[in-house]
């Protein structure tokens, strides 16, 4: 049995990941990829648990929400290996002089599609799991 904290963390990770879309349309492409990292934390968080049962820890570090799970969710290396980047966007994409002087005129259209590519993967699979999981 899913707990409803659990689905509250994996229907805003998806409204996150819409919003990444939308930005993108819009060429907004730093806040879409801080939405895709939204997404992707949020959905790491809704695993964590749902899945493997353990309060996530309280940061935004993809690689280390995903180290914390990594026994229950295998993801592709190449997603995986991606973590780090869309991790990044969290202040990068937010703040000025914060590794780019302007973030939004620095992010470039390829870094928001490689964002929501990465995010969605992170959440497909979430969602599959977490689909099996109610049918098992």
């Amino acid at each position: 049995m899913v707990r409803p904290e659990t689905l509250d963390w994996l229907e805003e990770a998806k409204k996150d990941l819409k919003h990444a879309r939308d930005s993108l349309k819009l060429r907004s492409f730093s806040w879409s990829c801080f939405a895709a990292q939204q997404a992707c934390e949020k959905a790491l968080k809704a695993f964590s648990l749902g899945v493997a049962r353990r309060r996530p820890t309280h940061l935004h570090d993809l690689t280390v929400l995903y180290h914390e799970v990594k026994s229950h969710l295998k993801l592709p290396n190449d997603i995986a290996a991606n973590l780090g980047e869309l991790s990044a966007y969290y202040a990068l994409a937010r703040y000025p002089n914060a590794g780019l002087t302007r973030p939004s005129i620095g992010i470039s259209r390829l870094q928001a599609e490689r964002a929501i590519a990465t995010a969605r993967k992170v959440l497909e699979k979430v969602e599959e799991i977490f689909t099996h999981t109610k049918s098992g």
